[in-house]
């Protein structure tokens, strides 16, 4: 087994001090690499919007065997080789998440339940796949280049293509956010890192009223979905739209 999204956030916060809190922005399956978004302080409070960005993986299929976990550190049996082409479904999909994940039944998270040999059968969920490429073939691995929602298991999509399992998996994007720009040793100020959502400026009155988390009229068009709302001295709150074209903030950042 490797390092895990936990001991991760468990080093950063030693590292830290414990005085801070310390959270990830989606986990990381032990045998998976790449990126991990780690919050501290106060971006721990508005995990909620990093957790819902959008994913990209690329993930190398081992076909012709199965696997209980759908990755390598299961038990492995042999099967058939799935046809080819590969079926490779895009768009709004059903999914089954796989019986070992984090997925919580009776408040227990499945992963658990199956390893102490209780059976687990988790509802489909709709997820969203807006690419699933084949970017390589050689004997019985296939690679692949996934770009999908919140909450989709890419070993599902593996397995999903017949007897074929997981053999490796990297993280290499989540929204904005690249892999290929990650520094462990770099800590990105929030008001950068929530850049991602639109920005609604504030000044004034409303600025102030905004700070108190009342809310405030939107100067232009109603936004659809969260916004920042800022003034000339930064990050204010970030805020959701209600029915009367209002702004609610929601997370606070003064005082």
């Amino acid at each position: 087994m490797g390092i895990t999204s936990h001991d991760v956030v468990a080093s950063v916060r030693r590292g830290l001090g414990h005085g801070l809190k310390v959270g990830h922005a989606g986990t990381l399956d032990p045998f998976a690499t790449g990126l991990l978004l780690v919050l501290v302080g106060r971006a721990t409070r508005v995990q909620r919007f990093f957790m819902a960005l959008p994913k990209r993986y690329e993930a190398v299929a081992r076909l012709g065997w199965t696997s209980t976990t759908g990755d390598r550190d299961g038990e492995l049996a042999p099967g058939r080789t799935p046809p080819e082409p590969f079926a490779l479904p895009t768009g709004r999909i059903r999914q089954r998440p796989p019986a070992y994940s984090a997925v919580k039944v009776g408040g227990r998270r499945a992963y658990a339940l199956a390893r102490a040999g209780q059976a687990v059968e988790l509802r489909e969920r709709e997820v969203e796949v807006a690419r699933f490429e084949l970017t390589a073939r050689e004997g019985d691995r296939a690679a692949f280049v996934i770009e999908c929602s919140s909450g989709t298991y890419v070993r599902s999509l593996i397995a999903d293509l017949g007897d074929a399992y997981c053999d490796a998996l990297r993280r290499t994007a989540i929204g904005p956010f690249d892999v290929a720009a990650a520094d462990p040793d770099r800590i990105v100020p929030l008001g950068d890192a929530l850049g991602f959502l639109p920005a609604v400026r504030l000044a004034g009155e409303d600025a102030r009223r905004a700070s108190h988390g009342v809310a405030v009229s939107t100067p232009g068009a109603a936004p659809e979905g969260p916004v920042r709302l800022l003034d000339g001295d930064g990050l204010i709150a970030l805020a959701e739209p209600r029915p009367d074209g209002t702004l609610k903030p929601t997370v606070g950042f003064r005082g």
